[in-house]
């Protein structure tokens, strides 16, 4: 700490989640030390990044392609278990094991340019000082809420994913289930297999994926979200090029009609949805699973983001500042992405310290008196 409070670092990780623990790891194989030459600063109250929060009814068995972190396995499972519980485990056993010592909950309310080219980091519980930065934060919290007309006069209750409390709550209870991607359609069959009657909307048809899902189909979703934010602009979901795997319990539901669609509604009324073809639908609940977005503001007076609304990145560096790097954001958002944008992220900073380091030793050399013989 230096003589004013501000706590040197060579390297901020902000958020513990897959990103944040992978970069936590290579940065320690790198040489660098957890507390003296990094820090792991996470919001979140227990390990398990955004795991922890999700719905119990979620067990492991359903869980959509976890990938270990690095340096460690998830072994001996239990598929029956909730998610948040198995890999709320296995994370905290991980920082346990590779002694990352994750400063939480700390919330990080801003990035600003600090002093000699370093950047500041400002929590509640005081400031770091780092010559680079790693932001895995996710999208966990900043869940999406579209707007439609007439939806304050609602008189049912209207929740989002992040706050999905399981099926048991909506037996016998009519629901409108809004979105596309995986976490809508498994919500819609826990919730109709619960007894409740369930409506599914979505803005675009919904794509099946009834084949394999290979390398080669993998490298091109992932192209067309890293696409997306080389250009500036918000990034997409992997599983929104991918398509929604059709699972054993997928087809049946398919079969039942459980999963039959309706195009978006134009308005909500107090006792439902409507169209504006004069259809309408009562409901006691509104789901939106409408997805997240990235959850960046805490870098906004580092004016890292494009006209287009996202942050520019090439592999993990903003290409507006080089000591910047975002993992778990655009194509490594998924956990075997985030496992390789750490190690990526990672190789990118060292080169960072070490040429600073020889700049910095370059300046020294030149300050030292030269030695005159007599």
């Amino acid at each position: 700490m230096n003589n004013i409070g501000v706590r040197d670092v060579d390297v901020v990780v902000i958020g513990a989640g897959q990103a944040g623990l992978s970069s936590a790891y290579h940065l320690r194989r790198a040489g660098l030390e957890p507390g003296r030459d990094f820090v792991v600063l996470d919001h979140s109250p227990h390990p398990g990044g955004a795991w922890q929060f999700r719905w119990p009814s979620l067990t492991y068995g359903k869980v959509h392609g976890m990938h270990a972190l690095p340096g460690m396995e998830l072994t001996g499972a239990d598929d029956d278990r909730p998610s948040s519980e198995v890999i709320g485990e296995y994370f905290a056993t991980y920082e346990r094991t590779f002694g990352l010592r994750v400063h939480r909950p700390v919330d990080v309310s801003a990035v600003r340019e600090g002093e000699g080219g370093r950047l500041l980091v400002e929590t509640p519980q005081g400031i770091w000082s780092a010559r680079a930065l790693i932001n895995a934060t996710g999208t966990w919290d900043r869940p999406f809420w579209p707007r439609y007309p007439g939806q304050e006069t609602f008189r049912g209750r209207q929740l989002h994913t992040a706050n999905y409390p399981g099926p048991r709550e909506f037996a016998r209870q009519r629901v409108v289930v809004v979105g596309g991607g995986t976490s809508g359609v498994q919500h819609l069959m826990e919730i109709a297999g619960a007894g409740a009657r369930t409506t599914w909307v979505t803005r675009r048809p919904p794509v099946f994926r009834d084949g394999p899902f290979g390398e080669e189909q993998g490298r091109a979703a992932v192209a067309l979200v890293d696409e997306r934010v080389r250009r500036g602009l918000p990034p997409q979901s992997v599983v929104s090029v991918t398509g929604l795997p059709v699972t054993e319990a997928v087809a049946r539901a398919r079969a039942e009609g459980v999963l039959d669609r309706l195009p978006m509604f134009d308005r909500i009324t107090p006792n439902g949805v409507a169209w504006a073809d004069g259809r309408t639908v009562d409901a006691d609940v509104i789901l939106w699973a409408t997805g997240f977005r990235a959850a960046i503001d805490h870098l906004a007076p580092l004016k890292l983001r494009e006209p287009g609304g996202g942050i520019r990145v090439e592999g993990t560096r903003a290409t507006r500042d080089e000591r910047i790097h975002l993992v778990g954001y655009g194509p490594s958002a998924s956990t075997i992405g985030a496992n390789r944008a750490g190690r990526a992220a990672v190789r990118g900073i060292m080169r960072l310290l070490e040429r600073e380091r020889r700049t910095e030793r370059e300046r020294r050399t030149e300050r030292e008196p030269v030695a005159v013989g007599g």
